[in-house]
């Protein structure tokens, strides 16, 4: 059953919409900047947060609008998930010496809230599904709502991931781990040093292909294949045989019956660090050579963890629809021999693979074409 993409609800440190955040995607601009951090050292981060309910309300709300939807969607699905949650919010809480709030605040600011409030929000009372994949979150959960209407469980479903990660605990995390940027996020950069940390979302609608059709609606394109796998080797680094994140990747292929010579670019997960542009870039270099247009959107919007493959996705959607290739902004001097686009370009687009991967080993891969 063909699932299409017919409404966007983005939220980037570029703009509080799709619109703002693309168009000054294409123009190169990046919302990233150094930045003091509670862990005393200097970090790039987002220029702009808002709490994760905020984020997550927006993003609903514009992408019901934009796919010319209204609540309630009774019958609908929601598979929204996160990689840090409220974690932000129970450290502010925390830290203001107030565990004796209100039973209520805790109970709404549990892991599994962030899909109950979409529910909420847009009358589902269809499947409501939270799920966690580090990193891979927001593909994950794009691939479980296109798995809902082709399962017939829904005709609807509300599919994606929020994130607003900006707190002393993951900054630490992070800096433990030797991956927070200092000057710069530079994805496949011969300079590049690490990633930098932002806030974002992205909701999209999935609708079965009748039921699009109902409606007249144009959609942005369809989900042709996906791809999940888990590397069971490492925590944080990428898997040393590259096996997990090939096989996503030939997964996604299969399914959409598309050879690698008929994506006509990839959306990269490109963070910025040593490890993972290097790995990314040799599966890509084995699968693809080096001829095929690769980008990445963190030098732009930054890592936001969980959302990154949500935001990765539509951004994507955007690209089918303008039929241009956003820059890898940040990167200046390629360290590998494939085609990083460096500034936007017009192109014919008809497929698109776009990449995440995550800590615990977590690959998931979608490929994306046009209606």
């Amino acid at each position: 059953m063909t699932v299409l993409i017919t409404g966007i609800g983005l939220w980037t440190t570029l703009g509080e919409n799709a619109p703002q955040t693309w168009q000054r995607y294409l123009q190169g601009d990046t919302g990233l900047q150094p930045k003091g951090l509670p862990t005393g050292t200097l970090g790039v981060i987002g220029t702009t947060t808002q709490p994760l309910e905020t984020i997550l309300s927006q993003t609903v709300a514009e992408a019901l609008a934009d796919a010319g939807l209204a609540a309630p969607l009774v019958d609908g699905g929601v598979v929204v998930g996160s990689s840090r949650s409220f974690q932000a919010q129970w450290e502010a809480w925390l830290c203001a010496g107030e565990p004796s709030l209100p039973l209520n605040h805790w109970l709404e600011r549990l892991p599994a809230a962030v899909s109950q409030q979409v529910a909420q929000q847009a009358g589902i009372v269809g499947p409501v599904l939270n799920p966690t994949a580090a990193c891979a979150t927001g593909i994950w959960a794009i691939a479980q709502g296109a798995m809902l209407i082709q399962q017939g469980q829904c005709e609807v479903v509300l599919a994606g991931a929020v994130e607003s990660p900006l707190s002393p605990l993951t900054f630490a995390g992070f800096q433990r781990l030797g991956v927070l940027a200092s000057e710069r996020v530079a994805p496949f950069d011969r300079d590049r040093h690490g990633l930098g940390l932002a806030a974002g979302g992205a909701i999209l609608v999935l609708e079965s292909e009748r039921h699009s059709r109902s409606r007249q609606v144009q959609p942005y394109g369809l989900i042709a294949g996906v791809g999940l796998t888990a590397d069971a080797e490492q925590i944080a680094a990428p898997s040393l045989s590259q096996r997990g994140a090939i096989a996503a990747i030939q997964k996604a292929l299969r399914q959409s019956q598309c050879t690698p010579a008929e994506i006509d670019y990839i959306h990269s997960h490109g963070t910025g660090t040593r490890l993972n542009d290097a790995a990314e870039a040799a599966w890509i270099q084995k699968l693809f050579g080096s001829h095929t247009p690769v980008t990445s959107s963190k030098g732009a919007v930054g890592h936001t963890l969980g959302a990154a493959g949500a935001i990765a996705t539509a951004l994507s959607c955007l690209s089918l629809k303008d039929q241009h290739i956003p820059p890898c902004v940040g990167c200046q001097h390629p360290a590998f021999d494939l085609d990083i686009v460096l500034k936007a370009r017009a192109a014919h687009l008809r497929r698109i693979l776009c990449c995440s991967y995550g800590f615990g080993g977590q690959n998931a891969v979608l490929v994306l074409a046009a209606p």
